[in-house]
C-alpha cells in the first residue's frame, strides 16, 4: 500500500459516542476530547437505554461508558452494546474503576475500565493504544 494511502486510512477521524448521566462531565470530556486528538465526537447519551438508540443509528467506532447510571448501568449497556455492534470499542470511564476491574471487561465485553481519578489524558493514552492510535494532536 503506498505511503500516502496508508495515512489516509490511519488519519481519519475515529468517531466517539460519549454516554454519562452528567451534562457537565459530557461538555468537559467533548471539549478535551475535540481539543486533544483528531476524533469526532458523533454523539452523546446520558443513560444506557439511549446509548444503545445512539449507538444504532451512529455506529461509533469507540463507546466511552459511565458506569453509574440511571435506567440502565453501564454493565448492562455494555453488554447490550456489544450485541447490537460487537466489533465497537467500549472504555468504561468511571469513579468505580478499582472496584470494577477485569471482571467487568470478561463479564461484558469492555475493553477497558479506565478510573475517573487518572484524568482524561490516561484515557486519551489509553483509547490511542486500544485502537493504534497516534493521530495528530489539536492543542
Amino acid at each position: 500500500m503506498p505511503a500516502a494511502v496508508r495515512w489516509a486510512v490511519h488519519s481519519m477521524p475515529h468517531s466517539v459516542l460519549i454516554v454519562d448521566d452528567s451534562h457537565v462531565v459530557r461538555k468537559v470530556m467533548r471539549d478535551f476530547l475535540e481539543r486533544r486528538t483528531y476524533w469526532k465526537i458523533g454523539g452523546e447519551a446520558e443513560d444506557g437505554e439511549e446509548a444503545i438508540q445512539k449507538a444504532k443509528e451512529l455506529k461509533p467506532d469507540l463507546i466511552l461508558l459511565d458506569f453509574s447510571m440511571p435506567n440502565m448501568n453501564g454493565i448492562e449497556a455494555a453488554s447490550a452494546l456489544k450485541k447490537v455492534l460487537p466489533d465497537v470499542h467500549i472504555i468504561v470511564f468511571t469513579m468505580f474503576g478499582d472496584a470494577l476491574g477485569s471482571a467487568l471487561s470478561s463479564a461484558t465485553g469492555v475493553d477497558l475500565v479506565i478510573p475517573k481519578a487518572e484524568g482524561l489524558t490516561v484515557l486519551v493514552e489509553a483509547v490511542e493504544h486500544l485502537m493504534g492510535t497516534s493521530g495528530p494532536s489539536r492543542s
